[in-house]
């Protein structure tokens, strides 16, 4: 299979969830490998956000639309419940806006797909344990050039996704591909959520 039918562990399981024939709205679409490949084998109707103008360009380049903008300014240029799907994969911890994001996606999409690393995970105890913050390949950055502000584990997003009414319709854990079962908030580097708005 070329490289062009392929998607990495983590947006191969977001894929997965996507509906064919959607419409997506993937925020921090990055080069828009995901919408790019949701586009070819799902018939979406794709949109990407990126800050990086550089990422736009290349989200172009590959066929998908996508424009520039601020997700800490919310998602106001979006009519309410336009998408099928809103995607926000392992951005959310970068953000300010934490919580008006996470209400946004799911005031402009009938569900949310989010992923972030989970500071749960052993190594990333381990390493503080060892008197330093975590550096893996789910968090990649020193202390002092990181984009993270907002590190939390699996039930803190839970806490934030009942705090706002929101409910997980399914959550899966990843560690280097593998989804993990047993103690996932240990075991587990990556979390993967799929949300809606509690009925009524």
């Amino acid at each position: 299979m070329s490289a062009a039918n392929t998607l990495r562990a983590d947006l191969q399981l977001i894929a997965d969830w996507v509906a064919p024939s959607s419409r997506v709205l993937d925020l921090g679409c990055g080069d828009g490998a995901l919408l790019s490949w949701l586009n070819r084998h799902k018939a979406v109707r794709g949109y990407g956000v990126d800050f990086d103008v550089n990422n736009v360009v290349r989200c172009v380049q590959a066929g998908v639309n996508a424009i520039q903008g601020n997700l800490e300014t919310g998602l106001a240029e979006f009519e309410d419940q336009r998408f099928d799907h809103v995607v926000l994969s392992q951005t959310i911890q970068a953000m300010h806006n934490t919580e008006q994001i996470l209400v946004e996606m799911l005031r402009v999409g009938r569900e949310a797909i989010v992923t972030f690393p989970n500071f749960g995970y052993w190594e990333n105890r381990w390493q503080i344990l060892q008197g330093h913050m975590p550096v893996s390949e789910t968090i990649p950055y020193q202390w002092y050039n990181t984009p993270n502000i907002h590190w939390c584990m699996l039930g803190d997003f839970e806490a934030l996704c009942a705090k706002n009414g929101i409910r997980v319709l399914e959550r899966v854990v990843m560690n280097e591909a593998k989804r993990i079962h047993f103690l996932p908030n240990l075991r587990g580097s990556l979390a993967f959520y799929r949300v809606a708005r509690q009925a009524g």
